[in-house]
């Protein structure tokens, strides 16, 4: 059962590959909930001292990351990769490893590539993974869904963004309550 636990002392935010040129391959609607979440996300993570690792899937040709999330981050320092899996990019599993956390909560795109051989890859690495369904996408929702099964049948915690909001505070009442609570609502 410690899988499906968040205990903001041993859980780091990852968010894989939220680019200017990938972006506008996704539904509106849908890329704008993907913002919205990991902007969530993000703030919880500065609050509460929870490190974020980005990447950027071949920067010189999808750009980087789009300012609605950069302009969140505390630090901009992505990780580039040309894998799709962010776990045969050496300088990330380094990266990853140095900050001694067990569990990753997975945000990114798409859903389907990069976040799936990535999820595949640190459950293979032994971390647990609080896949974020409403944070993640893919051009087609079908791929979305099959890849959110794929990523379940694997080992990986699948969960939204509230879930993992609440988990992480634990309780009603703190100051970091009171400002989440008005950002989601």
């Amino acid at each position: 059962m410690d899988r499906f636990y968040l205990d903001k002392n041993d859980v780091l935010l990852l968010i894989v590959d939220i680019q200017e040129r990938l972006v506008p391959a996704m539904k509106p609607d849908v890329k704008d909930a993907v913002f919205k979440n990991c902007g969530h996300l993000i703030e919880l993570s500065k609050m509460l001292n929870i490190p974020t690792v980005l990447t950027e899937q071949y920067p010189k040709g999808l750009g980087p990351t789009v300012n609605e999330i950069k302009d969140l981050l505390p630090e901009y320092r992505p990780i580039a990769k040309l894998t799709f899996s962010c776990c045969e990019e050496p300088d990330f599993l380094r990266e990853i490893k140095k900050l001694n956390k067990k569990t990753i909560i997975l945000a990114g795109m798409e859903t389907h590539i990069c976040v799936l051989q990535t999820c595949i890859g640190l459950l293979k690495e032994g971390f647990n993974v609080h896949l974020v369904s409403d944070a993640v996408c893919s051009r087609a929702k079908a791929n979305w869904r099959t890849a959110i099964e794929f990523m379940r049948d694997a080992g990986a915690v699948i969960t939204c963004t509230e879930t993992v909001l609440f988990q992480l505070l634990k309780v009603a009442g703190t100051e970091e309550f009171k400002t989440i609570s008005k950002r989601i609502r």
